[in-house]
């Protein structure tokens, strides 16, 4: 059990970058951008593809980001140039990507990169190799833990520190001139048109940035798992949205900062939920989109449920104080005219 929430802590991080991107997309946006099916994969697949061809892994994940970026784009500018509805215009990147994702892959539904070097090996390499492996083995046996917990921490630090990197610069490019008018684009289009800015630009650039989020995050993947397939990206926009939705129901979103840290910490919670239920004996690994589909369900209508209750308490307090009030007057009332009769 502990091997497998901290392999769930691993992944989990690096299914955090495209839960940022989903966030960009959807939160910031309010644009609902079914393309993250497709552009995890492109991901992953660019990756794979250059990765067993000779290239270094560093330089094949930047070309992954760049094709997510490209498949972004064209999600955008299928929606602003070609006036076609956004929720259709991802639907149709999204299937235009499956066969485009075949093409990058050779017409492989697989490639496999666990005899290739990757990132992840590259980092597992080195934390060996400056011995932290063994010196996290000597923390744990000194504290009982060896033989419970993984000694290869590398992955997880490393991939942490990348994740929280995205999100300050997340954090700081919604701050910028660029960044506002991408967040005022979400919020009401009308009235940045009103002030004669671009939103077509504006939504074209936030979708780019989306996807290449998804595409940098199934690049990760894809080196992580050893292997690239073309399905890999099937429900990923329900993941995405799952850790927006548990991130945000559990942390709150009151301000961008706090906002994206709880879409990293929901998208680490979320694979943490899916690894004990599998732990489950009924269940199987056939069970996982029911078991998603539960868990955002219960995200979106637990905080609610929880908010009326809340409100119905206020409500009580209310009515509790204002009856007592109405009590004190009236026993005030009722000594003023008592004293008047008795004067």
């Amino acid at each position: 059990m502990p091997t497998a929430i901290f392999n769930s802590l691993e992944a989990g991080i690096i299914y955090a970058i495209m839960a940022l991107g989903v966030y960009l997309s959807f939160r910031i946006l309010d644009f609902p951008d079914l393309t993250v099916d497709g552009s995890f994969v492109t991901g992953g697949a660019t990756a794979a593809i250059l990765i067993v061809n000779g290239y270094p892994p560093i330089m094949a994940t930047l070309v992954a980001i760049f094709a997510g970026f490209a498949a972004g784009v064209l999600t955008g500018l299928l929606h602003t140039k070609g006036g076609i509805n956004p929720l259709l215009s991802g639907i149709l990147m999204m299937i235009a990507l499956y066969s485009i994702n075949l093409r990058i892959m050779l017409e492989r539904p697989n490639i496999s990169l666990l005899s290739e070097e990757t990132v992840i090996s590259k980092i597992r390499e080195l934390w060996s190799s400056l011995g932290l492996d063994q010196l996290m083995g000597n923390i744990l046996g000194v504290i009982g833990l060896e033989g419970k917990i993984p000694v290869g921490w590398g992955v997880l630090l490393v991939m942490l520190c990348v994740t929280l990197l995205i999100k300050l610069l997340i954090d700081a490019f919604l701050k910028t001139e660029v960044g506002l008018a991408l967040r005022a684009t979400g919020d009401n289009s009308g009235m940045v048109q009103s002030f004669s800015a671009n939103t077509n630009n504006m939504k074209v650039l936030g979708l780019g940035i989306s996807n290449a989020l998804v595409a940098l995050s199934g690049a990760l993947i894809a080196q992580y798992n050893g292997f690239s397939d073309v399905g890999l990206g099937i429900g990923m926009i329900v993941i995405g949205l799952a850790s927006v939705i548990i991130g945000e129901a559990v942390f709150g979103a009151k301000t961008i900062v706090r906002a994206t840290l709880a879409v990293v910490c929901g998208a680490i919670i979320y694979r943490i939920i899916i690894t004990l239920a599998m732990q489950v004996k009924f269940l199987g690994t056939g069970d996982m989109k029911l078991i998603t589909a539960l868990i955002v369900i219960i995200a979106l209508v637990l905080p609610k449920i929880l908010d009326k209750q809340q409100e119905k308490r206020r409500k009580q307090k209310r009515l509790s104080e204002l009856k007592l009030s109405m009590g004190n007057n009236s026993s005030s009332g009722g000594d003023h005219i008592a004293t008047a009769k008795a004067d």
